[in-house]
């Protein structure tokens, strides 16, 4: 068994020198299969979903290859790396849509905290009670997928202290999110909010994991992992995804995995916990100091990744993805994007520098894996 799996990836858009500019209302207005985001200064592009990481390689790269060579003809514009406003414009939203009520909600009652960009893996659960019970583990352990995905060190031109500077400013909704005992107890949980209106709509849940599906909260069919930074490597984001469809498969397979069950803690003090370790995460990345699930001991997180990846290696290896995983290995041995970036900061180069060098090697990484491995597909 292998799962189906798919990306909604949000994107900003801007000059080489930098500067996010607001474009998504011409790139959905000309451009099939783009989405725009109450603020116009990103866009958002959804890939199929599929069981397979060389198609799903192929699914990330063609799409941006279609902006860009659009951003092109547009003037001279291109994909900027990082999930926030790296050098500035936090102060003004910019409406993509400005006639749409629900994004008068957003803007009102968030601010520019939403203008962010990142990456939500989604991957295929069909039995609602496991997709439940899978979430309850992947909510505990989301910190470790934010520790390896985080890009966002800089806000309006400055260290801002976190990791994940989106993460660590995101307005996550409503604000007390329990750990949901069945498919039935989100049902409830989910109408009562929107009954008391602290969700506006079903996709009102901004939780760093949640249940999704075609018709929410009802009928359910994946598990929607939406705590990562954007990670504009592929090979990177393939490898948090083969981590995260390895564990999943090794919970839907071992139905003792619980946090309801195998937790010295409380669901309360669970959801408490879970929380300071996001928030650990958005400010120390992989050096960030957590407490484990199972019995508050404490633990790296970057230890604990590298025990999650031994746990689940020979799944990986057996479904025949492993060779995806294995690259995980260099961001736990480099660092994340944003570690890369705050040490290049830490010898001199100013943030300016550093994200015009970060616009150019992302470029150039796409054309590489284009090249080497997508063309036969993407011709």
């Amino acid at each position: 068994m292998v799962l189906l799996k798919g990306f909604e990836i949000e994107i900003y858009t801007g000059t080489p020198q930098g500067e996010i500019v607001g474009l998504s209302d011409k790139i959905v207005a000309d451009l099939d299969g783009f989405m725009r985001e109450p603020d116009s200064r990103n866009v958002e592009y959804i890939t199929q979903p599929s069981p397979n990481y060389e198609n799903l390689l192929c699914a990330l790269l063609r799409p941006r290859r279609e902006l860009r060579s659009y951003l092109n003809r547009l003037g001279n514009y291109t994909l900027i790396p990082g999930s926030t406003l790296s050098l500035g414009g936090s102060d003004r939203f910019l409406r993509s849509d400005p006639a749409n009520p629900y994004h008068d909600y957003i803007e009102n009652t968030y601010g520019t905290k939403v203008v962010t960009a990142s990456v939500h893996i989604n991957i295929g659960i069909s039995d609602p009670e496991v997709l439940i019970r899978a979430c309850r583990v992947i909510r505990m352990e989301a910190p470790l997928f934010l520790a390896l995905s985080a890009s966002s060190p800089f806000l309006d031109g400055k260290a801002t202290g976190y990791h994940s500077t989106r993460w660590g400013v995101f307005p996550q909704t409503p604000s007390h999110v329990p750990l949901f005992a069945s498919h039935a107890d989100h049902i409830q949980w989910v109408e009562d909010q929107l009954l008391a209106g602290t969700m506006q709509n079903v996709r009102h849940l901004w939780a760093s994991v949640r249940p999704n599906g075609d018709r929410r909260p009802y009928d359910l069919n994946r598990l929607e992992l939406r705590i990562c930074d954007l990670v504009t490597d592929p090979i990177a984001l393939l490898a948090i995804t083969a981590l995260l469809e390895a564990r999943l498969l090794q919970i839907i397979e071992n139905p003792s995995i619980d946090p309801l069950t195998q937790s010295t803690f409380s669901p309360q003090e669970l959801v408490t916990l879970t929380a300071e370790n996001e928030a650990a995460a958005a400010t120390g990345s992989l050096d960030a100091q957590l407490k484990h699930w199972q019995n508050g001991r404490s633990i790296l997180a970057r230890d604990w990744i590298s025990e999650m990846y031994h746990d689940v290696w020979a799944i990986a290896k057996q479904r025949g993805f492993g060779c995806f995983l294995s690259p995980l290995q260099k961001i736990l041995r480099e660092g994340n994007e944003a570690q890369q970036w705050l040490q290049l900061h830490a010898v001199g180069f100013d943030n300016h520098r550093v994200i015009t060098q970060a616009i150019v090697a992302t470029q150039e990484r796409e054309i590489e894996l284009e090249d080497k491995l997508c063309s036969f597909l993407m011709a």
